[in-house]
């Protein structure tokens, strides 16, 4: 017994580190674009965008916005889903506020665009790998692809184009095909990692099977 209780400790601390570095990662990849001066996709993004359109304060938009999801959640996903998520939500936006101390500088573009969403796109890897999400579109992503088979990459392309087009009211066109850009990136590798489980999981049904024919 105690022995099964250590491995479940082990394991819940195990998840929750890699949903840090998960969360570190991501922080990596939007500073990277918010000094690139890209627009940022997700509900984060759409929310700088309405913000000063609607006048509401970013945090409090911010939070309405992830709102209908986090109940989507609760219902569908699941407590465990949800509280990981609003855990990983609340350590990126204290993660997110290291950028407010570091000094003043300019990444290009397109460097940018694709190592930012190189970024972004690994550290919700590791976060879907671990039973969690970022809020908004990203957890619309995973009830997809669980249920319907849907490619997350596609979802999340889906709705971070439609951020980006809510933005070129507020940000320029060049900077927003520079976003578009990130987000093709950041679908791209969530595409990669929705193939290879999808293979995994074809790889341990014929070991399963194999290991059936024989007994």
């Amino acid at each position: 017994m105690l022995r099964i209780l250590d491995y479940k400790m082990k394991e819940i601390i195990s998840k929750w580190l890699h949903i840090a570095v998960g969360c570190f990662v991501t922080a990596g990849g939007l500073v990277i674009l918010k000094h690139s001066h890209i627009v940022t996709g997700g509900t984060a993004g759409l929310s700088l965008s309405l913000s000063p359109q609607l006048q509401v304060s970013f945090h409090y938009l911010f939070l309405l916005l992830n709102l209908p999801f986090l109940i989507f959640s609760y219902f569908y996903m699941g407590k465990s889903f949800t509280f990981k998520t609003i855990g990983a939500i609340a350590l990126l936006s204290s993660l997110s506020a290291i950028n407010d101390i570091l000094p003043a500088f300019t990444i290009p573009p397109l460097i940018g665009a694709i190592v930012g969403g190189l970024f972004i796109g690994a550290g919700i890897t590791a976060l879907f790998r671990n039973g969690a999400s970022l809020g908004g579109a990203t957890i619309l992503a995973i009830y997809l692809h669980k249920k319907h088979g849907v490619n997350p990459g596609i979802t999340n392309f889906a709705f971070d184009f439609l951020v980006v087009l809510t933005s070129l009211s507020v940000f320029s066109l060049k900077s927003g095909l520079y976003s578009a850009l990130s987000i093709a990136v950041t679908s791209a590798f969530l595409s990669i990692y929705k193939r290879r489980k999808t293979g995994a999981e074809k790889d341990k049904q014929e070991v399963l099977s194999g290991a059936a024919n024989t007994i």
